[in-house]
């Protein structure tokens, strides 16, 4: 060889090395780069995750004193946790700056007013509620509102605070009698308002005000009725209202007295109970937020959470859960929004609890002793607590008490429910709705379309493929492969479009033509393969090797024919001419038009090319020279198939199974259109569901950023993100203990 040509060949030799060392890096820089993708969604996941795991806490910020007569009935804070106001039971009315801007201090006077008359009783509002009742000597009542004016001269914002009363300066009366209200209660509704009180000689007296708006002036016109209230205690404790002027609760000692007020004319007595904790005595008793619970505080530190629960016919009010403070409960006080309260001790210790999710969130030693007050503001973030004549604001971290793991994960009592139950009821029109944030109903609709759809995809796409590639001609494969494997071109939304307008429809409507149709499919492929097998050799020369597939199509299609015209036929004979009805009501068996069986067809279409295509080509890559080794030793085709050829393509064919299952978990559009999207737990095929993929792109759109539901559904994508990591890992580990095992074949 001349040296020319080994300088040639050495020239080459470096060049394919160059390139070998670029392919190298080249694929593991790209493999590298997909590996620092999923860490960075998965560490992003868990950034927008995290907070809703963080504790509470509550930091003190300022502490000032103000002059203070009588005893504090209602302290609170303006939703823009500005201002402050204290309302006293002598109707001294002070407004002060709870935050410092500009000229203003911390804890300055901006307003004082004073309620005339001779005060004898106060109705405190409900949480989430702004109206304070006083009543008199005389057997009336005043309504007061404390008021803030927002203005914004050259772009600033101006909070001036007042005085209203949003019923008129005139106190309505509430005793004819003119007795002294020693206990009274006050709620409002838009167009009706409702003062129950307590008179000097222990009578129960009531008011109601119904308001007309004169459509001439548009000013709202109220009439006044009294009644009486039956079979009150001898010594009435505290008094509660629900906002929706439907129960009145009087509590006497340890026991409360429920009255149906919700017929003015007939006010009723519905129930008396005991409601302490046991060995223990109640000392306040509050309504949560939304006045569906009742709160029962005990000298036990037991908390007690009660609401109507329906009990054979009749809705009664159920202890549901309890909560253990820190001392004997002095006050209670709910958030204004959300199912959170606060209870404070003698010894000044502040608890932070959160119903739904029946979790203790904080707490706290305040010093200085006993509260006299404590109020939340409307944001949740600001505490205002009196002790004496010294009042303490506090910072509260506590963005997302509903989240906790009992909520996502365990069965939960909600409010109005007859027993504990998963649900997912993220939102609702009301401000103080019970958020409910399982996601179990999410995970089981994503098993469960998963599962149908590998019920349908993984047989047909497995048989297929090994049909394909073990048995089919060359001619007919190169037709039949390809077409597959362009199924998977097909946007999921185009086939989710189909199956919620189109097959949904035609499955509700010849729904026994569908079951038919499923059943004889397999029947009639089976049969048609044992009449070819016993027709005469002569018979069968005419169609070649391989081809055999062709004879299935006219008799599927027949199949299909048949199935669909007996379908009217069997509904009338068995089904009494309506299929669905017949389910409803002999099988007890509810249908819903877009359900799992529709979810399972469509996503199982979605599913089969992604399982043939790498299956067929697991099996279609089993060496040539152990399938004519196994036909050389004896053996028939179909043993060759499942003892060498089917063993040595497990790995593969697994694989395959796998990568179908994740797209499955993952699908989207499919669920999004072809269900009703409803989070429950049914395994029936006709019911529907919702996965977690379609639930995250239902509700962000529309969730708001930062909140507790945002957050959550980022959690569910966190859970969606595990679910495929484990099935990716899972079918990595048994694909790698199939090939070591079958690696000697």
């Amino acid at each position: 060889m001349s040296s020319e040509s080994i300088n040639l060949v050495m020239a080459g030799s470096r060049k394919r090395r160059i390139k070998d060392k670029l392919a190298k890096y080249g694929v593991t820089t790209g493999g590298g780069l997909v590996l620092v993708a999923l860490l960075l969604i998965f560490f992003y996941l868990l950034y927008v995750v995290k907070p809703i795991f963080n504790g509470a806490s509550m930091d003190a910020t300022s502490s000032f004193t103000l002059p203070v007569q009588g005893k504090t009935a209602w302290l609170g804070v303006e939703e823009q946790n500005e201002i402050g106001y204290r309302f006293s039971d002598k109707g001294e009315v002070s407004f002060f700056a709870v935050q410092a801007d500009g000229n203003l201090k911390v804890g300055q006077v901006l307003g004082q007013s004073r309620i005339a008359g001779d005060i004898t009783a106060v109705a405190t509002p409900a949480p989430g509620q702004r109206l304070i009742a006083y009543g008199f000597a005389d057997g009336k009542a005043l309504v007061a509102q404390p008021y803030f004016k927002v203005s914004y001269p050259n772009d600033v914002r101006v909070i001036e605070p007042s005085l209203q009363y949003p019923f008129g300066e005139e106190p309505m009366v509430l005793d004819a009698e003119g007795k002294a209200l020693t206990r009274m209660v006050f709620e409002a509704t838009k167009d009706k308002m409702a003062a129950a009180a307590v008179t000097q000689d222990g009578r129960g007296v009531m008011a109601v005000m119904s308001g007309e708006e004169n459509f001439l002036s548009g000013e709202i016109e109220w009439s006044s009725q009294n009644y009486s209230i039956p079979s009150l205690p001898r010594h009435v404790d505290q008094m509660l209202l629900t906002p929706n002027l439907r129960i009145l609760f009087v509590r006497e000692g340890n026991r409360l007295s429920v009255y149906d007020i919700h017929n003015l004319n007939d006010i009723s007595l519905r129930d008396v109970m005991e409601i302490n904790a046991p060995n223990a005595n109640v000392t306040q008793v509050a309504l949560l937020s939304g006045a569906s619970s009742l709160l029962v505080g005990n000298d036990n530190g037991v908390i007690s959470q009660w609401f109507e629960v329906a009990k054979d016919g009749k809705r009664a009010f159920t202890q549901i859960r309890d909560f253990k403070g820190d001392g004997p409960v002095d006050l209670l006080t709910p958030e204004h929004f959300r199912k959170g309260f606060i209870s404070s001790a003698k010894d000044g210790t502040v608890n932070f609890f959160h119903a739904t999710g029946e979790a203790k969130l904080l707490t706290e030693k305040v010093e200085g002793g006993a509260m006299a007050a404590l109020a939340i503001s409307p944001r949740h973030n600001l505490l205002l607590a009196q002790q004496g004549d010294t009042f303490k604001l506090f910072d509260v971290e506590n963005d997302h008490p509903e989240v906790t793991w009992s909520a996502l994960w365990q069965q939960v009592w909600y409010e109005g429910y007859p027993e504990p139950q998963y649900v997912w009821q993220s939102t609702s029109a009301s401000n103080d709705f019970e958020a409910k944030l399982s996601l179990v109903p999410l995970v089981f609709g994503t098993l469960k379309a998963s599962f149908y759809a590998m019920l349908f995809a993984v047989p047909l796409g497995v048989a297929g493929a090994i049909y394909t590639a073990y048995f089919m001609s060359a001619g007919l494969r190169k037709y039949v492969k390809p077409t597959v494997e362009i199924m998977a071109a097909l946007p999921t939304v185009i086939l989710g479009f189909l199956a919620g307008l189109w097959l949904a429809p035609i499955i509700e409507g010849a729904l026994p033509g569908v079951i038919l149709l499923l059943i004889l499919l397999p029947m009639g492929m089976l049969l048609t393969a044992l009449v070819w097998n016993y027709l005469p050799e002569r018979g069968r020369s005419w169609l070649p090797e391989g081809w055999h597939a062709i004879l299935l199509i006219p008799v599927l299609l027949f199949i299909g024919w048949g199935a669909f015209a007996l379908s009217p036929l069997i509904e009338n004979a068995f089904m009494h001419g309506d299929s669905r009805i017949w389910l409803t009501h002999e099988m007890g068996i509810k249908f819903d038009q877009r359900n799992s069986l529709v979810v399972g067809i469509a996503m199982g279409f979605a599913v089969i090319p992604t399982i043939f295509s790498i299956a067929e080509d697991a099996v279609f890559s089993v060496p040539k020279h152990l399938t004519q080794g196994s036909l050389a030793l004896g053996a028939t085709p179909w043993q060759t198939l499942s003892r060498v050829v089917i063993l040595t393509a497990s790995p593969g064919i697994f694989s395959a199974v796998m990568m179908g299952l994740g797209r499955a978990v993952g699908e989207t559009m499919i669920v999004l259109m072809a269900t009703g999207n409803t989070p429950i737990m049914d395994f029936s095929m006709f019911q529907g569901l919702r996965t977690l993929a379609a639930n995250i792109a239902v509700e962000m759109p529309e969730s708001e950023v930062g909140s507790s539901h945002y957050r959550v559904l980022f959690l569910a994508a966190f859970v969606l993100f595990v679910f495929t990591f484990m099935f990716n890992t899972l079918a990595e580990f048994v694909r790698q203990r199939l090939r070591e095992k079958y690696s000697s074949l």
